[in-house]
């Protein structure tokens, strides 16, 4: 069946936006953890999303260096940002990249990318703050392998203004605060287990209740290759720092409205962006 073609319209402030999150669980496997994405996106179309996210290195996650090289992509162009840019346009929706590894100066960098309804790129950020964890039975040290991004990146668009960011910049409110007062903050993950059942929920909660916006957080869940595990519970977070939705640790859409009138008056009750001296 072709999938629901979402109309889009301007959205002012006052209306609501649906947004869909696709929880995943990808291995090495880059054509295969796609083909996944497609049936979930086109899913999440038919339910009339207009703004459709998915997780931290949706194309390919594990743990082998040789795989992880062997699936980067060159910027602006490979078969993930012609995947994006095409589900973009067939579906008439945001699609939000989750991220995915692409090739930098010196190593990789791990990027997200936000396309428009015609299917042009109309923001991209690559994850500043990389991920060091020395687990009991493994080290995580994303520097190994990726350098960096340098700048913080907020969008206008008409479902409102779209902060980016990437898991372990979570841990860093004061990025959040260089969004200056997004509507919706994005944070495409792969939390580790452990990480996790710890801090995900209070780290989300937190940085929706800072900035007085909706924060999307769509993760990676299960069990990967070599045993690497993630948190999964994709989870949106409303102004006032409630969770709005959530999933388990299974493969899924959520799917959500936002009410940006709810967002405004939050704002306005409360006038914490506004009351700030430092």
């Amino acid at each position: 069946m072709k999938p629901t073609r979402i109309k889009n319209v301007t959205l002012p402030a006052s209306k609501r936006v649906k947004a869909a999150l696709c929880q995943l669980n990808s291995d090495a496997n880059p054509p295969a953890n796609i083909a996944r994405c497609e049936q979930l996106i086109g899913d999440a179309a038919a339910a009339g999303a207009q703004l459709i996210c998915l997780p931290e290195l949706f194309n390919c996650l594990c743990t082998d260096p040789a795989a992880k090289l062997a699936a980067a992509e060159f910027p602006g162009r490979g078969p993930t940002h012609e995947f994006l840019a095409a589900q973009a346009a067939i579906h008439g929706i945001y699609l939000a990249g989750g991220s995915f590894a692409v090739r930098g100066r010196k190593k990789l960098r791990n990027r997200s990318l936000l396309y428009g309804p015609d299917g042009k790129l109309i923001a991209k950020y690559d994850k500043i703050h990389l991920f060091h964890f020395q687990a009991p039975d493994r080290l995580y040290d994303e520097s190994e392998l990726y350098e960096p991004g340098k700048q913080v990146i907020c969008h206008d668009t008409i479902l409102g203004k779209i902060g980016l960011s990437i898991c372990y910049d979570l841990r860093f409110p004061e990025l959040y605060r260089k969004l200056k007062s997004p509507d919706i903050v994005l944070a495409p993950s792969a939390f580790t287990r452990q990480t996790g059942k710890a801090h995900w929920e209070i780290l989300l909660r937190a940085r929706a209740i800072e900035n007085q916006c909706y924060v999307l957080a769509c993760a990676q869940c299960g069990e990967h290759p070599n045993g690497m595990r993630s948190w999964g519970h994709t989870m949106v977070v409303d102004p006032w720092g409630k969770i709005v939705g959530a999933l388990k640790n299974e493969p899924g859409v959520l799917v959500v409205e936002l009410d940006m009138s709810y967002k405004n008056d939050i704002r306005n009750q409360l006038p914490a962006l506004a009351n700030r001296m430092l």
